[in-house]
């Protein structure tokens, strides 16, 4: 390969990783999406426009996305309940590259997840967000633009608690900026399978 191809193939790449990190940055428009639910149903983003929408990146292998659902705690059930009164979408993604439709299907019942769980073993999805852990939360805006990407809470960081997620939600419903719209994720890395 010449030097001029090898240059135009190495500008091509750091543009097309530039257009997907601007893809998943905040304040751009949210990537979009359609994947089939744990019960087959199609599911999109476009269809929730206007509207809030959180994405919860699952895999019920992982001990720390595990631990924020029943039986040890219900974080993740309780803030969708609460939220989905004032009209916001809740869905998880699974992105694990082994997981089917009946893994996710089991996945909702063993958890007492009322709420679609999204089946992206393709990884195509978790990629355009940059999904890296579980649970990795996303939330969209009404406008479609991305607001928080990050941790669902501190952690035991810090003095007090703070459920980032809860905090966002709040102020993204009484129309204000969100206060910190980019924090470290934690839990286990998504198990993305080879990129085909």
């Amino acid at each position: 390969m010449s030097s001029r191809h090898l240059c135009s193939a190495v500008l091509g790449l750091l543009l097309a990783c530039s257009a997907a990190s601007a893809k998943s940055a905040i304040g751009a428009a949210a990537p979009a999406f359609e994947l089939k639910d744990q019960n087959g149903a199609t599911v999109t983003l476009a269809q929730f426009k206007g509207k809030t929408v959180v994405l919860e990146w699952a895999n019920d292998g992982c001990p720390v996305w595990r631990g924020h659902h029943r039986p040890r705690k219900t974080t993740m059930v309780d803030l969708q309940a609460r939220y989905a009164e004032k009209g916001v979408i809740w869905l998880a993604i699974d992105s694990t590259a082994s997981h089917d439709a009946k893994r996710l299907k089991a996945t909702a019942e063993r958890f007492q997840i009322a709420y679609p769980i999204l089946d992206d073993h393709a990884g195509h999805v978790g990629r355009a967000y940059g999904a890296r852990t579980t649970p990795h939360m996303f939330i969209i805006d009404p406008s479609g633009k991305l607001a928080y990407d990050g941790a669902i809470d501190n952690r035991g960081q810090g003095d007090e608690p703070i459920n980032y997620v809860d905090r966002a939600l709040t102020e993204i419903l009484a129309a204000k900026p969100v206060s910190t719209p980019k924090t470290k994720p934690y839990g286990c890395g998504v198990k993305y399978g080879k990129r085909k």
